[in-house]
């Protein structure tokens, strides 16, 4: 049986869970549904209540009907490497390639519709919060005074893009801004802004959900650094225990989203406190694991070889 990773062609991330594959003499195909038409090629066949597909990348040809699972790491738009790209030829792509890998009972990490709806932050936020974590006081709005009477109540407010991109090409991520509540927010009336309390954090957590596995790592932050993505420290990433409370609401969360793989971040007090900042569904964890050793890419591995129930 074999694993399908979809992702782009330079993914380090992605690397690791092929070499653990590997070492375990799991056979694997791994495409990017951008090349699809072309270096990518698929046939999927209905007959008398049976399907019968195939999938073609990089010159090998495997059965669609001998997948045990499939990581939707970080695929590309289908058809975006196409000779005549299209938004129509993106959608037949589209449609032809998950339309057939949905047909299979395989297991997926994580499901399209899971991790398409996972990706919405209000929806991340509201999930967050019935799932017991304590998630700083937020406001997404495009009115001028709900933001303005907002900054009067909770004062010391970052900013953050609704969405977590801008959209350049490539994409460029837009890092979280300390806001006072003197700044003229009449800008907001120009689309949806996400503002939110600041929190006095001490260090920054990434916890790294595979399937049943929780990993989490720790890194100190400076008490005047607002994102640690843009951090000038040079403070790496140091293994930490869960907290039974935080592990508790992180399989509630996984489960109400239906998610096997998540990256969780979290704003750590001195208090003890992991305030809930976000999960990014297809998160990157080499960095992590390259720091703490940690054996991420393993518990990837692993959960992709399992049979399908």
């Amino acid at each position: 049986m074999t694993v399908l990773i979809l992702t782009c062609e330079e993914d380090v991330t992605a690397d690791l869970v092929v070499a653990a594959l590997q070492e375990r003499g799991v056979p694997l195909i791994r495409l990017d549904p951008a090349d699809l038409p072309g270096d990518v090629a698929l046939a999927a066949e209905y007959t008398q209540g049976d399907m019968h597909g195939y999938l073609s990348a990089g010159g090998r040809m495997g059965s669609a009907v001998g997948l045990r699972s499939v990581w939707m790491r970080r695929p590309g738009t289908p058809a975006a490497h196409a000779a005549e790209p299209s938004g129509w030829l993106t959608t037949e792509s589209e449609h032809a390639l998950y339309g057939m890998l949905g047909c299979l009972p395989v297991r997926w990490m994580n499901h399209p519709m899971a991790a398409a709806q996972a990706r919405y932050k209000p929806w991340q936020l509201h999930l967050a919060q019935l799932s017991g974590f304590a998630v700083p006081p937020t406001l997404i709005t495009s009115f001028p005074e709900a933001a303005r009477q907002f900054a009067t109540v909770h004062r010391d407010l970052v900013v953050k893009t609704v969405s977590g991109t801008h959209p350049d090409d490539p994409p460029r991520v837009l890092p979280t801004t300390r806001i006072t509540p003197e700044v003229d927010f009449s800008g907001v009336s120009a689309g949806p802004t996400l503002l939110q309390r600041h929190v006095n954090k001490c260090a920054d957590i990434r916890l790294t959900c595979v399937g049943e596995r929780l990993f989490a790592a720790r890194k100190a932050a400076d008490p005047h650094e607002v994102d640690g993505r843009f951090a000038a420290s040079g403070a790496g990433w140091e293994p930490v225990g869960v907290p039974d409370r935080i592990a508790r609401s992180v399989r509630s969360y996984m489960e109400a989203a239906r998610l096997a793989y998540g990256a969780f971040d979290f704003a750590a007090e001195e208090d003890g406190t992991w305030w809930f900042l976000e999960c990014n569904q297809g998160g990157q964890f080499g960095f992590v694991q390259l720091d703490t050793g940690q054996q991420i890419a393993r518990a990837v591995a692993v959960w992709l070889s399992v049979e399908a129930r």
